[in-house]
């Protein structure tokens, strides 16, 4: 169905690729041109940062934001405490309430640099929904909330249905996050007048049944809008790369390789995510990932640039621009490569190049630094690296040793002190 929105959240949500789904897209559309429409999204506190696979949310947040409505960032203090079964093969291990709370510290740093939170009529706000479910009593819980679910619809949602039909278990605990994050919908429409919830599009069950509670026990009218599960052209998951996590906060991950995942983007994605993960027009985004042979390469450093300096401000992007311009055209070593520093302890009468791979992050284990070397891949200061046996003792190390895996992948080895 074409749908043509008269909101400008809406124009840029279609526009920009964001839409997989909504509940009532003219209601919402309309609720959109009426004033000021409060919207959320929930996000566990598994993790001290967020990754790349969730940007695609804090982006659609922002663009509420900019586009005149209120954003509300809503940390799982307490659905954390349960875990989200959506999609996995198996139980979340629990944390405790010191992890979770050290958790959402790094999260809130990641939303301040992409969201305003200020008193303004649109400033965002950030809530906790251990602040309602925390003090549950749970008997009346059950009365008076869980008497609106209807297991055998429960089962019939896609997340909890690919779990049974692999015969894994699903345990009691798990069973009830849906409801939970239901009734988060509930008390963010009852306390904030929060109307839309987002989310990606495996929380299409969590959202609807968040809709219907809310009309069966206040009687209002709210809505879902689901954003599309990213993969990469070739099939990855958005979000992970061979060496992990690509994460959001810069003491998880260095500003450099944040730029670095961009400038690797595949040609087939630039266009794609030129339009979700910046704020260049749209007919800049199809003119850039239309281009072809090296000018595609100069798309991706505008990809780079722009994503970096949305997450970590413009002097990190340059800098990191810099470093790879020094390290890809002239050689050099970079002020802002992964560094690993070893101390004499650690070193001691040497330590294997090998080794030296895997601390550096760029092999994952010793064998896959030594079939690195054995298939020409890996180099040591630029030299091609031939023997897996190499011992680097203290006085090799002088000064920055430079090691690389592949054309773009490098790190600098240095003496501590």
């Amino acid at each position: 169905m074409t749908y043509h929105p008269k909101s400008e959240f809406m124009r840029v949500m279609i526009e920009r690729g964001f839409l997989a789904d909504c509940t009532d897209y003219q209601g919402l559309d309309e609720a959109l041109l009426n004033g000021v429409v409060p919207g959320y999204i929930g996000f566990d506190a598994t993790a001290k940062s967020l990754h790349v696979g969730s940007l695609i949310q804090i982006m659609t947040l922002r663009w509420l934001q900019k586009t005149g409505h209120q954003p509300i960032t809503l940390m799982g203090g307490g659905t954390t405490k349960v875990g989200d079964p959506s999609f996995r093969a198996d139980e979340r291990p629990l944390l405790t309430p010191e992890q979770i709370d050290d958790n959402i510290d790094g999260i809130k740093q990641v939303f301040a640099k992409y969201i305003d939170y200020s008193d303004a009529p649109t400033g965002a706000l950030m809530r906790n929904n251990a602040e309602w479910l925390d003090e549950l009593n749970y008997l009346e819980f059950l009365r008076d909330i869980g008497r609106h679910f209807s297991v055998n619809r429960m089962l019939s949602f896609e997340s909890v249905k690919s779990r049974l039909d692999r015969e894994q278990s699903l345990s009691f605990l798990e069973f009830n996050y849906m409801i939970l994050q239901a009734y988060d919908f509930l008390e963010l429409n009852r306390r904030y007048g929060c109307l839309v919830q987002f989310g990606g599009s495996d929380q299409w069950g969590n959202i609807v049944n968040g809709i219907d509670l809310t009309r069966r026990v206040l009687d209002h009218e709210i809505y879902g809008l689901t954003t599309p599960l990213l993969t990469t052209s070739d099939g990855k998951k958005m979000g992970k790369s061979a060496n992990g996590a690509i994460w959001l906060n810069a003491d998880m991950l260095s500003p450099y390789e944040f730029w670095q995942f961009w400038r690797n983007t595949t040609d087939a994605d630039v266009g794609r995510f030129l339009k979700l993960y910046t704020e260049l027009p749209v007919e800049e985004c199809d003119r850039l990932g239309a281009l072809e042979g090296s000018e595609i390469n100069e798309a991706k450093v505008v990809l780079a640039n722009e994503v970096t300096t949305l997450c970590h401000g413009a002097d990190a992007a340059a800098a990191a621009q810099a470093t790879a311009r020094e390290v890809f055209e002239k050689g050099g070593v970079g002020d802002d490569l992964p560094t690993v520093t070893l101390s004499a302890a650690e070193i001691g009468d040497g330590i294997s190049i090998v080794q030296l791979l895997v601390k550096s992050g760029l092999a994952k284990s010793g064998k896959d630094a030594k079939r690195l070397i054995a298939e020409n891949g890996a180099k040591l200061d630029d030299a091609p690296l031939t023997d897996a046996g190499l011992m680097i003792d203290a006085a090799a190390l002088a000064a920055p040793v430079k090691l690389s895996a592949g054309k773009k992948r490098h790190a600098l080895v240095k003496l501590d002190g």
